[in-house]
């Protein structure tokens, strides 16, 4: 039904692999959706509390009995507090590590390897809820905290070093990178179709292998390995970056939509606060890495 890789994990995926919306028929006027997408009301929605019964032989089956309502549905309003939860989380630690772990000369190797800790917890952490076929909150809210541990002690790095106020405008670009795909996508100028995701997937993919091949040759090479992480290459790979991030936040709305149309149950609003903060923090580590770049060369 999904990726197992928590960067492209994303919910909304039918029974047939397909994607929640794509070519699933919307809810008619005066009776429920059908199709297959797993959110739809009626005999193909896995999350129907009393799907339309047909066989007459069932013990207390009624034939032409409509689905009973859940009040366990996802709402905006859960993916709102849910997403204002683990992005709260991000900033507190962001900014505790920011404080207690200070990068000047004599604790600069100590904060940069509990930094680096932090990430690799964080990354586990991500891998496993991706493979739990529920939201587990404690989980969602760990990653949050130990991402936000890694955050801070590269935003402060990059502060202390390069410009101050570059932390700043990393974040107002990430906001603005949100608004942006949000009010494109709400204008439909942005259309998730399965060509759209293919594309996103595929190219992600790409992106991340690339960068994985930088960082061979630089471990083992030295330097910056083949140039993708500094100077013009790495403006251009940043804002690749960037753009990418901004695709999958389409992704993400898409799925906050299809969760809140098909009634897809409460605890997916954690995974939507889930996948919009793994999102958004991509978007501010590549919007920082251009800045940084942008201003180091000045």
């Amino acid at each position: 039904m999904r990726s197992s890789n928590p960067v492209f994990s994303r919910r909304g995926f039918s029974r047939d692999n397909g994607y929640a919306g794509f070519n699933a028929q919307q809810p008619q006027a005066g009776g429920p959706a059908v199709g297959t997408n797993p959110y739809a009301e009626g005999a193909t929605n896995p999350y129907a509390t009393n799907p339309y019964a047909t066989d007459p032989h069932t013990p207390g089956a009624q034939l032409g009995a409509p689905p009973q309502a859940r009040g366990d549905v996802m709402t905006i309003d859960d993916v709102v507090s849910r997403t204002a939860m683990t992005l709260g989380t991000v900033v507190l630690t962001a900014v505790l590590s920011w404080v207690l772990l200070p990068v000047d000369s004599a604790n600069i190797g100590k904060s940069y390897g509990i930094a680096i800790g932090a990430a690799l917890v964080a990354f586990v952490l991500a891998m496993v809820q991706s493979f739990k076929r529920k939201a587990s909150p404690a989980l969602i809210l760990a990653y949050a905290a130990f991402e936000g541990v890694f955050l801070g002690v590269i935003s402060s790095a990059v502060s202390t070093y390069i410009s101050p106020g570059v932390v700043v405008q990393a974040v107002l670009g990430t906001m603005a990178v949100f608004a942006g795909v949000l009010i494109a996508y709400k204008m439909r100028w942005i259309r998730v179709t399965r060509r759209f995701y293919g594309f996103v997937i595929a190219a992600a993919i790409g992106f991340m292998l690339l960068m994985m091949v930088n960082l061979l040759f630089a471990v083992f090479g030295g330097g910056d390995g083949l140039g993708f992480r500094s100077g013009g290459l790495g403006i251009l790979f940043g804002v690749i970056g960037i753009i990418l991030g901004a695709c999958f936040l389409a992704l993400d709305f898409k799925q906050v939509e299809d969760g809140v149309t098909y009634g897809a149950p409460r605890e997916e609003s954690w995974l939507a606060a889930f996948g919009l903060t793994m999102t958004l923090v991509w978007i501010y580590l590549e919007m920082l890495r251009v800045l940084s770049i942008l201003q180091g060369d000045d």
